[in-house]
């Protein structure tokens, strides 16, 4: 699982130069309607306290529903905040460029041509997720580990 999690890194920390990243619930939402085919990747993150918003898991069930639906795989982390440094925001709510605090409970991670990406980590993100759906685990939890 820790191979994982590293993986998740590398890409996530190779796609946000390229502009690759899609962060927020609603930003997500409106990326996938409008142009789905380029997304390779989806990432739901929770903290114990998102647990109780109801608003927040009806709007991850129905991202869950549309990732299904179009063979986008998906991802849950366990922290935000980890999600935060990884993409560079440091500590509190995770800032790119120095913007406005951001909605990290879902990012995308797109690719404007998905074949063409022959990333090792995405590959290996890819048959993790391939293999938990073997196994009834349809959205896979990895544990993002604290540094």
């Amino acid at each position: 699982m820790d191979t994982v999690a590293k993986a998740l890194e590398e890409v996530l920390t190779s796609a946000l130069p390229q502009g690759c990243i899609t962060v927020g619930v609603y930003e997500a939402a409106k990326s996938l309607n409008v142009d789905s085919d380029n997304v390779v990747l989806c990432i739901l993150a929770t903290d114990e306290d998102d647990v109780k918003d109801v608003a927040l898991q009806i709007h991850f069930t129905l991202i869950q529903a549309f990732c299904c639906e179009n063979d986008i795989n998906i991802l849950r982390v366990n922290s935000t905040r980890r999600l935060a440094e990884i993409l560079g925001g440091g500590g509190g709510g995770g800032k790119l460029s120095g913007a406005e605090p951001l909605d990290l409970h879902c990012v995308l991670v797109t690719s404007p041509h998905p074949a063409s990406w022959k990333d090792p980590a995405l590959g290996k993100l890819n048959r993790f997720c391939r293999e938990s759906r073997c196994m009834d685990q349809w959205i896979p939890i990895i544990n993002l580990p604290e540094r």
